[in-house]
C-alpha cells in the first residue's frame, strides 16, 4: 500500500527556530519580574500541577507492518528520583512582540507533543516565559525584546533550584527557541560551575551546537561534552532532522557547520539501543493538504492521540559538507497495509517540502522513545554516583 501522510502546515510552529538564532543581546525594557511562586506561571510544575499541560492523554496506537493495531497506555511517575525541566519553542500567537504569560492552545499543544511524555520518568517543570512571538518573527511587529524571555527562564530555573530541586538530578529538555535560550543558560550559569553536578543531560533539539572537528567538547560549551553513550552524564544530546530524500540547502538554518567547527549530531536511536531504528511517537491524526492521514488501509483513523510504527523509521547522523544533521529514512513497503510515509515537513509557498527547514516540527517526536530510554540509563548512572 502506498498511502502518504499529507505534509503538516501547522501555523503555530511554522517559524519555530528563527528565535533560536536571534538571541543576540539587546537592551531589555524595564519589566515586572515573573512570579514563579504562582502556579499559573508554569505549564507544568511537578506534583503541584496535576491539572497542568503535562497531565494529558498520551495513549499511543502501535501500528505493526501487517496493519495490526495494539494500544500502549501511559503511566505517569509515582516516585521518580530525578526531575525534567523544559523550555518550549516559538509557538505564541499573541499579537504582540513578546508573549504574555497566559497559556493558549499553542503552548498546551507543544507540551503534549514534546514534553508531557517525560512525565512517565520524572516530575516535569515547564515555565511560561515572554518569548518572541510568531508575529514578531514574521516581521509583522517590531520591538521584540530578545532578552526578556531568557531572563524569565533564568528566573524560573533559579526558582526551581531553590524550591524544588532538593539535590536531585535534572534533565534539561528544549526545542528551537527553547534550545537557544537554554544554550545561553548552560553557557552562562551551568557549564563548569558547581550546579553542573546536578545535570544528568541536556537534550537540545532542533538547534545547532558546534564543536571543533573531531572533538566532543569545545565551542559553545567549555566543560560539558557531547554524549557518546547512554551511560554518559553531564553531557549534551543535540540534533536537527532532515529527510534522506531532501538534503538541507546550503542556507538551511540547522545543523550548519562553522568555518573551523562542525555542527554536533548525536543519534538518539544509536545512543539508546545501538541501532538506527527510531522509536518515534507521532501524532495519530495529522492534518495537511488533504483531510486526515491514513495509518492503514483497513483503519485510516486511530482513536488515540499518538501512533508508533515499529521498523518504519530509521535515523543516522550524516554530513552534506555544509551541514551535519540527523537523517531520517522511511522504510516503505507498498505490499503491506501500513502507511508508506509520515507527515511533518514545513512547506514552501508552493506547497512543497522546504529543504531549508527539514523535519524541524518532528525533532522531538522522532527521538522521543529513544530519548526516554537514554534518560533512564543516564539516571541509573547518576544515582549510582550519589
Amino acid at each position: 500500500m502506498n498511502i502518504k501522510h499529507p505534509q503538516s502546515k501547522l501555523p503555530i510552529l511554522a517559524l519555530l527556530a528563527v528565535a533560536g538564532l536571534a538571541l543576540a543581546a539587546s537592551v531589555s525594557a524595564q519589566t515586572v519580574p515573573v512570579d514563579y511562586a504562582n502556579a499559573d506561571s508554569w505549564l507544568c510544575r511537578g506534583a503541584d500541577s496535576d491539572l497542568g499541560a503535562c497531565h494529558v492523554d498520551l495513549t499511543a496506537t502501535i501500528v505493526a507492518a501487517d496493519g495490526r493495531l495494539t494500544t500502549e497506555m501511559f503511566t505517569p511517575f509515582t516516585d521518580a528520583p530525578i526531575d525534567c525541566f523544559y523550555v518550549y519553542p516559538t509557538v505564541s500567537l499573541d499579537a504582540t512582540a513578546n508573549s504574555d504569560l497566559l497559556a493558549g492552545p499553542e503552548e498546551y499543544n507543544v507540551v503534549l507533543q514534546q514534553f508531557a511524555r517525560f512525565g512517565a520518568h520524572c516530575p516535569t517543570f515547564a515555565p511560561m516565559y515572554r518569548q518572541s512571538t510568531l508575529s514578531a518573527l514574521r516581521g509583522g511587529i517590531a520591538g521584540a525584546d530578545r532578552t526578556l524571555g531568557y531572563n524569565d527562564v533564568l528566573s524560573a530555573w533559579n526558582y526551581y533550584l531553590a524550591n524544588y530541586n532538593n539535590v536531585r538530578g535534572v534533565v534539561l529538555v528544549r526545542h528551537s527557541q527553547g534550545s537557544g535560550v537554554l544554550i545561553q543558560l548552560i553557557a552562562a550559569e551551568i557549564d563548569g560551575k558547581p550546579v553542573q553536578e546536578k545535570i544528568i543531560s541536556a537534550m537540545l533539539l532542533g538547534t545547532t551546537v558546534r564543536v571543533p572537528a573531531g572533538q566532543v567538547v569545545g565551542g559553545a560549551f567549555k566543560q560539558m561534552p557531547l554524549c557518546t553513550s547512554a551511560r554518559d552524564i553531564q553531557c549534551i544530546i543535540v540534533y536537527a532532522t532532515f529527510r534522506d530524500t531532501i538534503e538541507p540547502t546550503a542556507n538551511a538554518l540547522f545543523g550548519r557547520n562553522g568555518r573551523d567547527s562542525v555542527a554536533a549530531c548525536t543519534n538518539p536511536a544509536w545512543l539508546a539501543t545501538g541501532s538506527n531504528e527510531a522509536d518515534a511517537y507521532l501524532s495519530a491524526v495529522q492534518e495537511g493538504r488533504t483531510a486526515v492521514a491514513a495509518w492503514t488501509s483497513a483503519q485510516p483513523k486511530l482513536d488515540t492521540p499518538f501512533a508508533k510504527a515499529p521498523g518504519l523509521l530509521s535515523v543516522d547522523c550524516v554530513s552534506s559538507g555544509t551541514h551535519h544533521y540527523l537523517e531520517l529514512s522511511v522504510h516503505a513497503n507498498a505490499a503491506d497495509p501500513r502507511t508508506d510515509d509520515i507527515a511533518g515537513d514545513i512547506l514552501t509557498a508552493e506547497g512543497t517540502p522546504d529543504a531549508g527547514w527539514g523535519l524541524h516540527l518532528l525533532d522531538a517526536n522522532v527521538g522521543m522513545g529513544d530519548l526516554l530510554s537514554i534518560l533512564d540509563k543516564q539516571a541509573v548512572v547518576y544515582l549510582g554516583k550519589q
